[in-house]
Parts: structure tokens; C-alpha cells; sequence
């Protein structure tokens, strides 16, 4: 049987940064596994979109596609965006199977993504006990995206880093989260010696370069996700759980 195509969403910007960025991590997946076709996407901004994608590759033979939507929370666009899109899909290609696959996060490969990129920026190992850290994602008012980052927030915590604080870079919460220059602060005002962010972002835009603006009495600002290695790795696991949804661990009952 043919392995099913990876179809990669992204959501799309006017910064050209952006689609350069989907498309070198796309290209590090087909890296990753040779003979594995993958398609880039959008939603919005950029070319092509979701459903021309689908189109051409129904026309081309193509009979069973997973997307995965590249995105690090489930959040609206993994909730009624791409699903509606899906559907209608589903419907005008009736001979094409469509999975659905699950959203990024939370895994700790991104946690791995996010400490590489501090470590390129310049926080060493034995910096963590004197660094809070600030964890400043693109914002959300779902609650289920909320809690993902405030959790992420904790575990982090507890890999030695001195003190730990999400932040949106749009604007406040329903839970309170600051932005990312109040979270700044905020560590400063506690005496914290050293405050690193990290933009727990895939691809640069308007939102990321809200939180580089937040950063500034920032002492170290690490780099959006990108096309790291960890991030292509969780597309091919994300791709292969949706693939063989079996294989997924099965949680015991007590």
C-alpha cells in the first residue's frame, strides 16, 4: 500500500518570512524520510491554499492524504478552521481518505526545540539556576491552549531554570498572562539576574516580532522554533499516529 501524503497547514502571513520558514521545515521532513511526499498548505496569505492543494492531488491519483495542522495548541484554527476546510474537502473529493492529524503540542521534542534555541542564543547549562525565563507564545483566549502553556510553563520550571512565566504576545488573557514585556518586568522587579525569552512560536511574523519588540530589557532572546530538527521529527510522529492510530499507547486503568 502507498504511504498516505503529509500534508503540512500552516496558517499563512503577509510576512514572506513566514511561508520560508514552513518550507524549509517541510523540506527537512522530506529529509528526514526520503520517498515520504509532503505538500506545504495555507490557510490564508499564501499559496497554495488547503483545498487546491487536495484538488491537485486527487486529480493526480492520490488516494489517501494525512494534514497536519502546525499548529502548538488546539486552539480555533484546529477546532473550526481546518476541520471545515476538511469537510468541505471531503465532500467535493469524495475518493480522497483525509485524516485529520493531532496539533504539535504539547510534546517534548518542542520543549527540546525551545531549549536548543536558548542554547544558540547563549543561555548555558549552568546559567539556569540565575535565569527566569519568560515563555512567550502567540496568545490565545481558548481555554485548552491556555492550560497547555501554563503547563508547559511548570514543566520547565522544573528543569532548573530559576523562575518560569508565560506571556502572550497579543493581548491579555482571560487568565491574566501578561505580555511579554510585563513578564519582563515582572522578573526584573524580583531581583532575577538574568532573564532570557523564548518564543514558543513556529515561524516568524506579526505576533513574534510583538514578542522581540516585549523582549527588549530582555538579556537574551532566543529564535522562533523554525525548521529544527526536533520540530521535523514531531511532524513524521504526529504523521505516523495518524497513520496507524493503533500504535498510539493505550492508557491502563488502575
Amino acid at each position: 500500500m502507498p504511504r498516505p501524503v503529509l500534508l503540512v497547514i500552516a496558517h499563512g502571513s503577509r510576512d514572506p518570512r513566514h511561508a520560508a520558514t514552513v518550507h524549509a521545515l517541510t523540506a527537512r521532513v522530506r529529509s528526514l524520510r526520503p520517498g515520504l511526499r509532503v505538500e506545504t498548505g495555507f490557510l490564508d496569505f499564501n499559496a497554495p491554499s488547503v483545498p487546491r492543494v487536495l484538488e491537485r492531488l486527487a486529480a493526480q491519483g492520490a488516494e489517501d492524504v494525512i494534514a497536519l495542522p502546525l499548529l502548538l495548541t488546539r486552539a480555533f484554527h484546529a477546532k473550526s478552521d481546518i476541520p471545515t476546510v476538511l469537510h468541505e474537502a471531503r465532500v467535493g473529493l469524495p475518493r480522497l481518505r483525509i485524516r485529520q492529524a493531532e496539533v504539535l503540542g504539547p510534546s517534548p521534542l518542542l520543549n527540546a526545540a525551545l531549549e536548543r534555541r536558548l542554547h544558540e542564543a547563549g543561555v548555558r547549562p549552568e546559567d539556569r539556576s540565575s535565569t527566569g525565563l519568560v515563555l512567550a507564545s502567540a496568545g490565545s483566549t481558548d481555554p485548552e491552549a491556555i492550560a497547555v502553556i501554563a503547563e508547559i510553563a511548570r514543566e520547565l520550571r522544573h528543569t532548573g531554570w530559576c523562575a518560569v512565566r508565560p506571556a502572550f504576545a497579543s493581548a491579555a488573557s482571560p487568565t491574566g498572562f501578561p505580555r511579554t514585556e510585563e513578564a519582563v518586568r515582572a522578573l526584573r522587579a524580583e531581583g532575577v539576574r538574568q532573564v532570557a525569552v523564548a518564543p514558543y512560536v513556529i515561524a516568524p511574523g506579526r505576533l513574534p516580532d510583538r514578542i522581540a519588540a516585549g523582549a527588549a530589557g530582555a538579556d537574551v532572546l532566543a529564535d522562533v522554533l523554525g525548521p529544527s530538527k526536533e520540530l521535523a521529527r514531531l511532524l513524521l510522529t504526529r504523521y505516523d499516529e495518524a497513520r496507524v492510530p493503533l500504535a498510539r499507547p493505550v492508557a491502563l486503568s488502575a
